[in-house]
């Protein structure tokens, strides 16, 4: 990747970044010496959710870069508006708002229960877009800045929506916003892009709620996807905007072709994510 390209100095708002992809994001950028708010509820360790926004705070840190822990729920506006708030504080603008925070429930109509499926948009179809509508004012002043979620491209084959349907819609919503934003927004220079894995992510997610330590091993680190989102991220923003890219297309535009060092495993197979044919 090009050398000269730098976070440094950028303020970046991630939302879930007390650990998982949000974490990796906020690390990478760290290592140029960026300030990171980092957005989560996480507060206390759990046994099964390693992590904490004081861990990650701490981590971010020692990586370089400077942190701000905000205990944010983002299905609240009130919330995140003091999480904008101090941020701007703190740094004195954001450059950067990564939209990673999302609720995962892979039921089907019948077994969805409407407090999950309220979740489910609650976090990740009216949180992003609410994260997003309370930053742009900030963003809009700063230069090169950049929307990144995370969220698939739009795909409508039936697959996608059989058997997990609420989820689906749930977080295509966070596409759909860069669709539109990216179009609305086109003529004040601010990028709107979708970011997506094209494998399996080793995260607490799949560990715990998709397929176990045998899925895990059949995944690729965080660190491709933030790796993927810094190459995205210090891009001039007015070239690069209404994209859905995928990481290790990003990539390998970048020149990174070899991606083993990636793998949980070197030479597992590794399993395909979900809304990629």
């Amino acid at each position: 990747m090009t050398a000269n390209r730098s976070l440094q100095g950028k303020t970046l708002l991630i939302t879930g970044a007390s650990r998982g992809i949000g974490k990796a994001i906020a690390l990478r950028a760290a290592r140029d010496g960026a300030n990171i708010a980092v957005l989560a509820k996480t507060t206390t360790a759990h046994p099964k959710l390693p992590g904490t926004i004081f861990t990650a705070a701490e981590e971010i840190e020692q990586a370089g870069g400077r942190a701000l822990a905000l205990k944010t729920d983002i299905r609240f506006e009130e919330e995140i508006q003091a999480a904008v708030d101090q941020t701007v504080a703190e740094f004195g603008g954001i450059d950067i708002v990564v939209n990673n925070a999302s609720a995962l429930g892979l039921t089907g109509t019948l077994e969805t229960t409407m407090k999950m499926y309220d979740r489910m948009f609650a976090i990740n179809a009216r949180g992003s877009y609410l994260v997003t509508k309370l930053a742009l004012p900030h963003l809009f002043q700063v230069e090169n800045p950049h929307v990144l979620n995370i969220s698939p491209p739009l795909n409508m084959n039936p697959k996608w929506f059989k058997g997990n349907a609420a989820y689906t819609l749930a977080k295509y919503a966070m596409s759909a916003w860069v669709l539109g934003m990216s179009a609305e927004f086109r003529d004040e220079g601010a990028a709107f892009n979708a970011l997506w894995p094209r494998t399996a992510i080793a995260t607490s997610a799949v560990r715990n709620l998709l397929g176990g330590e045998k899925m895990v091993q059949a995944s690729r680190k965080p660190e491709i996807v933030a790796d993927a989102a810094w190459a995205i991220l210090t891009r001039p923003a007015a070239e690069c905007t209404a994209n859905f890219f995928i990481d290790d297309e990003v990539l390998a535009a970048e020149g990174v072709t070899d991606l083993d060092a990636y793998a949980v495993t070197p030479g597992t197979p590794l399993f395909p994510d979900f809304f990629l044919d």
